[in-house]
């Protein structure tokens, strides 16, 4: 699955726009790399985004498409 995708399932970043933008502006790492929107997220990749106010540190869990509200925290573990 498109990081930027990813990132909208998950609930890390409200909107798939935005998660675009976060790629384009060197704000998302997977596995510490830079990644663009289209670069594909797998199970175990850890992916940082940095945002204004710190970063968000997660190990990838699930990659599913249709996730609703309450159940998108499932996709992803927080590291430290």
């Amino acid at each position: 699955m498109r990081i930027d995708k990813y990132l909208k399932n998950s609930r890390i970043i409200k909107r798939r726009t935005v998660a675009k933008e976060a790629c384009e502006q060197g704000r998302v790492l997977i596995n510490g790399k830079l990644a663009k929107p289209g670069d594909e997220v797998n199970v175990g990749d850890i992916v940082q985004v940095n945002f204004d106010t710190g970063a968000m540190k997660v190990e990838v869990l699930k990659v599913d498409d249709n996730v609703k509200k309450n159940k998108a925290t499932e996709l992803y573990k927080p590291i430290d």
